[in-house]
C-alpha cells in the first residue's frame, strides 16, 4: 500500500476518513482503523471498535437470527432463500468485518463445512436438505465461502485446504480431473454463462485466493491467481466485457452499480479490489477503471450504495441514494492501493 495517507485522499474531493471513523457504524470504523490506518488487531481503538461492532446492527441482527447449531433460515445446505440464508449470512458478516472468534461465528464456519462442501472440495449452491454436489460447485460461491472462511481464521482447516486446491485447480486445470455442471472447464467457464467464463466468477475465485498470505500460496494458487488477474485485465475492467452467453451483447448494468455487501454480483470496484489484493495494485490497465471510480464519488468524496438488496437481507444496509460509508470504505481501500 502506499506509505501516506494523503497520497489517496488528493484523489477525492473531500476526505471521508473522519466521517468512515466517527463511530456512527462501529462496523465500518472498526475495518477503516484496520485497513485504511493500519492499526494492529490488539490496538485499544480496534479491540473496542470491534466490541462494538459485534454488539450492533448490522453483524447483531444478522446473529440474532443464527440457530445455535449455526444455521439460518433453515438447516442444511444454506442456498436459499438469497441474502438470508446460511451461506449468505456468513458470507456477508465476513464482509462487515465480523470477530472469526466469536463461538457463534465458528459454529457458522462448521456448519457450512458439514454441509456445504461437495466430495471434490468446492461449496455447492445447494438448498434445505439437498446434499451438495460436485456438479453444483460454482466459482462465486466458492470464491465467497472461501474468503469468509480464510477471513475467519479457518485457512488450516483441512477442508478449507481442499476448497482451496478446488479454486485453483478449476482455474487452471491442473489436476483436475473432471468438470462437470455449473463448472464447465478452466478460465472460469460457468454453465449459468452458457459455457463461457464468468467475469463474476473470476471476480470471487481471486478475492478468495487473495487470501491466502503470500508465504502459504503453493505455485498452483499462485499460477491461479496470475492467470485469474490477466482474465481481469484481458479487458478494460471499466467496460466490463466479459464474455457473454445466451445471446447477450452488453454487459450487465449491474457492473456499474457501486454495492454492499456483495453476492454473486461484482461490480467493476469489486474488479479493482480483486486485482489490488492479489497484488496488481500497479497494472497500468486499472487505470480507466480508476477514473470511473473517481467520478461516481459526490462533493465531499463519499459514494452511494446502489446495489443494496432492500428487504432480501436480515437487515437494510444503508439509506437510499443516501452516501454510504460501506461503499465509501470499499472505494478508499482501493484508491490507497493502486498505484495507477
Amino acid at each position: 500500500m502506499n506509505d501516506t495517507a494523503a497520497d489517496w485522499r488528493d484523489r477525492l474531493n473531500g476526505d471521508p476518513l473522519p466521517w468512515l471513523l466517527d463511530g456512527e457504524e462501529p462496523a465500518v470504523r472498526h475495518r477503516a482503523l484496520r485497513e485504511l490506518l493500519d492499526r494492529p488487531s490488539d490496538d485499544p481503538e480496534v479491540v473496542e471498535a470491534r466490541r462494538a461492532a459485534m454488539a450492533t446492527p448490522p453483524i447483531a441482527t444478522i446473529l440474532a437470527e443464527q440457530d445455535p447449531e449455526g444455521w439460518w433460515v433453515t438447516p442444511g445446505a444454506g442456498y436459499v432463500p438469497k441474502y438470508r440464508s446460511t451461506v449468505w449470512s456468513l458470507m456477508f458478516l465476513d464482509q462487515m468485518g465480523a470477530d472469526g472468534s466469536d463461538p457463534r461465528i465458528r459454529a457458522a464456519c462448521e456448519y457450512v463445512l458439514a454441509h456445504t462442501q461437495a466430495p471434490s472440495g468446492g461449496f455447492a449452491s445447494m438448498g434445505g436438505a439437498q446434499r451438495p454436489t460436485d456438479g453444483s460447485v460454482i466459482h462465486c460461491l466458492n470464491g465467497n465461502l472461501l474468503s469468509a472462511l480464510i477471513g475467519f481464521g479457518w485457512l488450516d482447516d483441512e477442508r478449507v485446504q481442499r476448497a482451496v486446491a478446488w479454486q485453483a485447480a478449476s482455474i487452471t486445470g491442473e489436476g483436475m480431473t473432471k468438470y462437470s455442471g455449473t463448472t464447465r472447464g478452466p478460465g472460469f467457464q460457468c454453465g449459468i454463462n452458457e459455457g463461457l467464463p464468468c467475469g463474476w466468477g473470476a471476480v470471487k475465485a481471486v478475492l478468495a485466493l487473495a487470501r491466502v498470505p503470500v508465504a502459504s500460496r503453493t505455485p498452483a494458487v499462485a499460477r491461479a491467481l496470475e492467470a485469474g488477474v490477466e482474465f481481469l485485465l484481458s479487458v478494460d475492467p471499466a467496460t466490463a466485457m466479459y464474455p457473454m452467453g445466451w445471446g447477450n451483447t452488453e454487459p450487465s448494468e449491474k457492473w456499474w452499480k457501486l454495492g454492499f455487501p456483495s453476492g454473486y454480483v461484482a461490480d467493476i470496484l469489486q474488479v479493482m479490489e480483486a486485482v489490488c489484493e492479489a497484488g496488481y495494485g500497479a497494472d497500468p490497465r486499472l487505470r480507466p477503471a480508476v477514473d470511473w471510480l473517481l467520478t461516481k464519488q459526490d462533493a465531499s468524496g463519499r459514494f452511494v450504495n446502489e446495489y443494496r438488496h432492500p428487504g432480501r437481507m436480515h437487515i437494510d444496509i444503508d439509506r437510499p441514494r443516501q452516501p454510504s460509508r460501506w461503499v465509501t470504505l470499499r472505494a478508499c481501500r482501493v484508491l490507497r492501493t493502486v498505484e495507477t
